[in-house]
């Protein structure tokens, strides 16, 4: 069982800060996948708030992965 699924099923925090998708964020068990996987639809702010960053930052980001994207559909 990974990370996440262990301490999605025992609903509890992760303490591997050492993870690579670990992030300080009670609300999301410390976990970014966690939050990626939450049916809640998140604002970019709220994404910002989770990686102690700008909604800017965060929407430059994802104009950029979209750009990424869309050379891998087009090549």
């Amino acid at each position: 069982m990974k990370c996440y699924e262990y301490c999605k099923s025992k609903n509890r925090n992760c303490k591997e800060s050492s993870c690579r998708y670990w992030l300080e964020n009670k609300s999301t068990k410390n976990c970014a996948i966690i939050a990626a996987k939450t049916e809640k639809h998140m604002t970019l702010e709220e994404i910002g708030n989770i990686f102690k960053v700008t909604r800017m930052r965060i929407c430059q980001i994802e104009k950029r992965a979209i750009e990424k994207i869309k050379e891998k559909l087009i090549n």
